[in-house]
């Protein structure tokens, strides 16, 4: 039995995990959750009440938490791409610049998106202004952290690459990296190039007026 993975093309989350599945060629069935598939929705919620996705499935074991589902994949479906180093240090490093970019950049970017769906202007303002403050703060750590590096962890694209993808995305539409992060920007500008979340950023392309800042015409 392939492994199953619900989600929605363009949930950043649901992104990190494909970009991970994308990189190894790993097979498996997407399950779009959406209102054109009610029998999806159905099963999702069954294999996780918490209604968080993206969830993987592999025969009876459901897989929750982006991160968890890539360790997952890496112990148990490995491929030539190696997300994870085998040097223990080295993976601690991983697993930070993993947080760091979920924590800090896509966190705020949501906190931002949760904002302005709620309708209210004020709210709206509020959040983005409060996603600005932060992301200045991450986009300024990032362009030191970065210099000399390929990817995020090093010479290897890692688990850090996959959330770095998706976050510093919605994170460059919702507070545009300034020109004084040239290191920064480059880095995104690879991340765009990887085959992998190329994939997913064109399955994505759809959905792109669901965004509620509003989707910049580019990428």
């Amino acid at each position: 039995m392939p492994l199953a993975l619900y989600g929605h093309p363009f949930s950043s989350y649901t992104q990190k995990v494909l970009i991970a599945l994308y990189e190894n060629d790993t097979p498996f069935e997407f399950r779009c959750l959406g209102p054109d598939t009610p029998q999806h929705a159905q099963e999702w919620l069954r294999r996780w009440p918490l209604r968080k996705f993206p969830v993987l499935v592999d025969g009876a074991r459901n897989v929750v938490e982006t991160s968890i589902i890539i360790e997952y994949l890496h112990l148990t479906h490995p491929g030539p791409v190696r997300l994870l180093p085998d040097d223990p240090l080295v993976a601690l490093e991983v697993r930070f610049m993993d947080r760091f970019f979920d924590l800090h950049v896509m966190n705020m970017v949501q906190h931002a998106v949760n904002g302005a769906l709620t309708g209210d202007a004020t709210k709206r303002a509020d959040g983005l202004a409060k996603a600005t403050e932060k992301l200045a703060l991450a986009y300024d750590w990032l362009e030191g952290y970065l210099a000399g590096r390929t990817w995020a962890a090093g010479a290897d694209f890692s688990l850090a690459d996959c959330a770095a993808g998706p976050a510093l995305f919605y994170a460059d539409w919702t507070h545009p990296i300034p020109d004084r992060y040239p290191v920064l920007r480059a880095y995104r500008a690879r991340l765009l190039a990887r085959p992998s979340f190329a994939r997913a950023v064109d399955e994505a392309r759809p959905y792109r007026p669901l965004f509620p800042l509003g989707a910049p015409d580019r990428d």
